[in-house]
């Protein structure tokens, strides 16, 4: 069994180095009252898949949520792939090579088109739209994308460099939207490694927001595709995301 040592990545290390960077009327326990309580009606919903790291796993939780949303809940559903390696619109296309029936649309954009797709989007009162963030912080473009979420996922992994970023992430979008429920999705959790972090981890966090089940590090999620989930991932992937549905979405 391999073991990540904790060093100095421990519970007075997060807490000392990263909450105190939240504003102080922004308190820790608001935020945990707000992604466990408040429920957000899924009518003309904006959702966003994002953080900070390459490589989280943010366009395989797109992925994901959209076939489950599809296939499971038969939720209109538009993603749009904002993401610089484009791999979910290019998976979009190649399945259509294939003649498959498409359960949704992708579309690859960028963040500057965003301010004009918006205004289309919102002409259908049941869409339901997914989108795949570009993996930085440094551009004014997400400003407008921040303001505009109904709710934010954030897919991370259980080391240091993960929980860095994933804590800058979520202290930005709450600077721009403090009040958007913030769900983070433990992505890619070895089963054979003993995470010395994560109980740490998963208590701050559940500050900020709230943590679902952990997706597995598994190969069958490289075969997500845009028209179907592999079969022997379903059980772990509905245990994250019905909880995501049953919180924050209504019939």
């Amino acid at each position: 069994m391999n073991i990540v040592r904790a060093t100095p990545f421990s519970r007075t290390f997060l807490t000392n180095n990263y909450l105190p960077s939240l504003k102080s009327s922004q308190s820790p326990s608001i935020f945990r009252k707000r992604g466990l309580l408040i429920a957000v009606i899924a009518t003309n919903m904006i959702i966003l898949i994002g953080n900070q790291k390459g490589g989280a796993g943010k366009s395989t939780v797109t992925l994901l949520l959209a076939n489950y949303l599809t296939q499971a809940k038969m939720k209109p559903v538009t993603v749009i792939d904002m993401d610089y390696q484009q791999s979910i619109a290019q998976k979009y296309e190649r399945a259509k090579l294939l003649e498959n029936t498409e359960p949704y649309t992708v579309v690859a954009a960028s963040l500057e088109h965003f301010p004009g797709m918006k205004n289309i989007m919102c002409t259908d009162d049941a869409q339901i739209v997914l989108i795949d963030l570009p993996g930085k912080l440094d551009d004014d473009g997400l400003i407008a994308v921040f303001e505009s979420a109904d709710l934010v996922i954030c897919p991370f992994s259980y080391d240091e460099f993960s929980f860095e970023s994933t804590i800058l992430f979520s202290v930005v979008l709450r600077k721009i939207n403090e009040k958007v429920p913030l769900v983070y999705v433990p992505n890619r959790v070895k089963a054979n490694v003993k995470y010395e972090t994560r109980v740490d981890v998963d208590e701050q966090l559940a500050k900020l927001g709230y943590v679902t089940g952990a997706l597995p590090d598994r190969v069958d999620f490289q075969r997500v595709s845009t028209f179907q989930t592999p079969l022997a991932i379903l059980p772990v992937v509905l245990n994250a995301f019905d909880t995501i549905y049953k919180q924050y979405f209504h019939e």
